[in-house]
């Protein structure tokens, strides 16, 4: 078994891939062909069926975020009249289009804003704050909020009814009908895909895991912004071939790893590096996370074959768009799948959705299933809310905790 740190060799190739990705985007802009700037939770199976170049600007935030830009990318936003306690996201992304700095140069213009609302309610103003900017039709999916441990079929019908309406107006802001051949192809490709990165996450219940979940955070890249396409497939196929090997050849994500944690909420994006050293040096290894699990949710099969029903099940299924119950059980099912000795919960302060409820669940993570957690106060973009000195005094008395418990 190696004692030194590996990394991923598939890491390049997905480099390359988010490159050209963003390359082809800027290329294409000023030309025929449709962008349209999307939310990470939304079904960006419907524009791939449209031939229409998705754009996210989560995931552009996060970016800039990981290169340190956001502070002052923030701070643009909010000498513009954006408050602090908005998302860092979508100060990041308000503040280079108002700065035209960012570090890719920025998005290109948008023909067309895809917002749906099961990941949060800010998403729903902060995409009318586009259309605003930007001056371009605006199509809204609106999610209901799940609060029983199952779907509901009320929900379901409303979910699928707003799927149609979405095929009707992207066929409208296209000029074009709706493609639903196309469509039924680019399902197929989802779900392969989706079922790809599913066994990426599920190998890292290997003890000693190949990757960790700081890794997962960077490579989750091709099935938020790819998921529909044979590039995504390929990439996945890659990557599962090398954690296999890397399994075989014991080689871990954490040489030595002594304790297997779990992480609950967005990455701390201008943290990771520091974090991932941090955790690793110690001997403990993050093994799952909610965030790239959340991408591997398909709802259960159980529509008959209606593959539109299923779809829309899908997207209003998962973790964020539950109740606490639901949430509990899943961090729970976590805990044995991935034979965890404790929980690190980002208490995200630009992610009230996600970080609503969390102390509640760590109460019962600790008194019902004996799970010790770890509160890190920090935001995902925004370094002005975290204190080095802190989150290191706390994870270090957490982990010397595991330690006395072994």
């Amino acid at each position: 078994m190696s004692t030194q740190r590996v990394p991923l060799k598939s890491y390049g190739r997905m480099k390359e891939i988010m490159t050209m990705y963003y390359m082809g985007a800027k290329m294409a802009e000023g030309t025929d062909q449709k962008l349209a700037w999307i939310t990470s939770g939304a079904p960006v199976e419907l524009l791939y069926a449209m031939d229409v170049i998705p754009l996210y600007p989560e995931n552009h935030a996060a970016m800039a975020g990981a290169s340190r830009m956001a502070d002052a990318l923030c701070e643009a936003a909010e000498d513009r009249g954006f408050c602090r306690d908005l998302c860092s996201y979508a100060r990041t992304d308000l503040g280079a289009i108002f700065t035209g700095t960012s570090p890719i140069g920025g998005l290109p213009r948008p023909d067309f804003l895809l917002c749906c609302n099961n990941i949060c309610g800010t998403v729903t103003k902060w995409y009318q704050e586009l259309q605003r900017i930007w001056d371009v039709p605006l199509i809204f999916i609106d999610a209901p909020y799940q609060y029983g441990m199952d779907d509901e079929p009320h929900a379901v019908d409303y979910m699928t009814a707003q799927m149609e309406e979405a095929m009707e107006a992207i066929a409208a802001a296209t000029g074009k009908p709706f493609n639903r051949d196309k469509f039924e192809e680019v399902l197929d490709l989802s779900e392969r895909a989706a079922a790809l990165w599913r066994e990426v996450q599920g190998l890292l219940a290997h003890r000693p895991a190949p990757m960790n979940s700081f890794d997962t955070f960077i490579h989750l890249g091709p099935i938020v912004t790819l998921r529909g396409t044979q590039i995504c497939i390929d990439y996945y196929e890659q990557l599962l071939a090398e954690l296999h090997e890397r399994v075989a050849d014991g080689i871990a994500a954490v040489p030595g790893e002594k304790h297997r944690l779990g992480w609950d909420n967005l990455a701390i994006w201008h943290k990771i590096k520091e974090l991932s050293t941090r955790f690793g040096e110690r001997g403990a290894a993050l093994v799952v996370s909610t965030y790239p699990e959340s991408f591997c949710y398909q709802a259960p099969d159980i529509y008959g074959g209606d593959r539109l029903r299923r779809f829309a099940a899908t997207y209003i299924g998962g973790y964020i768009n539950h109740g606490l119950e639901y949430r509990e059980r899943d961090l729970a099912s976590m805990v044995e799948k991935f034979h965890l000795d404790g929980f690190v919960m980002h208490s995200n302060r630009s992610c009230r959705a996600y970080s609503f409820g969390q102390y509640e669940l760590a109460r019962r993570l600790e008194e019902k299933h004996g799970i010790p957690t770890l509160m890190l106060e920090a935001d995902m973009n925004d370094t002005r809310t975290w204190s080095d000195e802190q989150a290191n005094t706390r994870i270090d008395a957490f982990l010397e905790s595991l330690d006395a418990r072994k």
